[in-house]
């Protein structure tokens, strides 16, 4: 790593692919090994500050002020039990109409994302379901994106739109943007199309596929209802398991 911490955004623009569950159990996983790590969740939702124990509807200071400049990034910061958050909720749909009237508003995260050199190991940010200036903002001040992807007959239409986007940021504003990888989300193995799907997603995409795999587990899905990640609320669970098994294959693959 070039710079003194690693940014992920964890991105596609299709709901319920499991895009707020990765992020917050790699944040998890990677605190636990004592990574310093800041999630950012950037989905209006509030789905990842509430999965990390956060009444998102009791903020003061989120990811709405950080974006319209209107606090200093350390403001933003909330100590949670497993990882630093800044929060997110539905004023951020109010930002995201604000942003329009700045001169450059895809580039406000990674302004103030630039005074945090050295504070962390890794910044996760958790990308809302959508190609908008939020999505935009998150690319433009990454270093890599994280795909995941559930395998289904749709799955590799919607990548396209996203990989354009991507292709988009690089030329404009980020030109060191990577794709991290594409992680296979949901899977059940028992269903065919689900392992053509994965085979597809093989053949397109070659080494930039992660080799973990995460399940379809019930115990993933109710994590965040207690305020955890699959992680924290049961670490034997098939799908914790694969979430710690990812955490170990990006730190291998980032040589960390």
């Amino acid at each position: 790593m070039s710079q003194s911490h690693k940014i992920i955004a964890v991105a596609n623009q299709k709901g319920g692919v499991g895009k707020t569950t990765t992020t917050v159990n790699l944040a998890v996983g990677l605190s636990q090994l004592k990574k310093r790590v800041l999630l950012i969740d950037l989905d209006p939702q509030g789905n990842a500050t509430m999965a990390c124990g956060v009444d998102a509807r009791e903020l003061s200071v989120s990811a709405c002020e950080l974006l319209l400049q209107e606090c200093e990034v350390k403001d933003a910061i909330i100590s949670t039990d497993s990882v630093d958050l800044v929060g997110s909720n539905t004023d951020l749909t109010a930002a995201e109409l604000a942003l329009m009237e700045y001169e450059s508003p895809q580039m406000m995260l990674a302004t103030q994302l630039s005074e945090l050199d050295g504070q962390y190991d890794f910044i996760l940010i958790d990308c809302p379901p959508s190609l908008s200036i939020l999505t935009v903002n998150a690319l433009a001040a990454a270093d890599s994106v994280l795909i995941p992807m559930q395998c289904e007959y749709y799955a590799l239409e919607g990548l396209t739109s996203l990989l354009d986007t991507i292709d988009r940021v690089k030329q404009t504003v980020n030109p060191d943007l990577e794709i991290e990888g594409l992680l296979r989300t949901m899977f059940d193995g028992r269903n065919n199309l689900a392992n053509e799907v994965a085979s597809q997603i093989n053949d397109h995409f070659g080494s930039k596929v992660f080799s973990t795999v995460v399940p379809r587990n019930v115990k993933v899905a109710e994590a965040p209802s207690f305020g955890q990640s699959a992680i924290e609320y049961d670490r034997m669970s098939r799908g914790a398991v694969a979430y710690r098994g990812l955490v170990s294959e990006l730190l291998r693959r980032n040589n960390v």
